[in-house]
């Protein structure tokens, strides 16, 4: 199969929340990122020769940079996936969208930390985790008061689920 053919099948999990984001940052670059990189070229050629010119080539890189950040916006705005908030709702294990409350039994008198999963696009490394990511994955399905160990770069982590909402 080729590499077009997985894209094309490839679903892009988000909230309506990052949904939107998707399209707002997307309609930033096509509206208005667009415009200004296009002024910044026409701008940068009337200063004659574009051979030596750093702001033309400044300018031309940002623009390449902006098209294919356009480009993988597009293909994950089509092939976006909202999380069915509703559906979860009455589900009393973690899922797409859920906050989960967890605490770390690894390390004595940690606090609980709060956790949202999500899809891949939304994760921040803070508290919106990945359904990918090692721990994303292995609270998806639990239950509170489940604990779950997660083998991650240090070693193995384990967690006891406190809380989901």
């Amino acid at each position: 199969m080729s590499d077009q053919a997985n894209n094309e099948d490839k679903v892009t999990l988000v909230t309506k929340d990052g949904y939107k984001k998707l399209t707002e940052e997307l309609e930033g670059l096509k509206n208005v990122k667009r415009r200004e990189i296009a002024s910044r070229i026409k701008e940068a050629i009337s200063y004659g020769d574009l051979s030596e010119n750093s702001e033309y080539e400044e300018a031309k890189n940002e623009q390449a940079f902006i098209e294919g950040r356009i480009l993988e916006l597009e293909e994950k705005v089509k092939s976006a996936e909202i999380i069915d908030e509703k559906k979860k709702a009455g589900d009393k294990t973690v899922q797409l969208g859920s906050s989960v409350t967890v605490r770390n039994k690894s390390i004595k008198g940690s606090k609980p930390t709060e956790y949202i999963i999500v899809g891949s696009t939304e994760a921040d490394y803070e508290h919106k985790i990945s359904n990918e990511s090692p721990v994303g994955s292995a609270l998806l399905d639990k239950s509170v008061g489940e604990n779950v160990k997660v083998v991650v770069p240090a070693g193995v982590v384990e967690y006891e689920i406190i809380n989901i909402n």
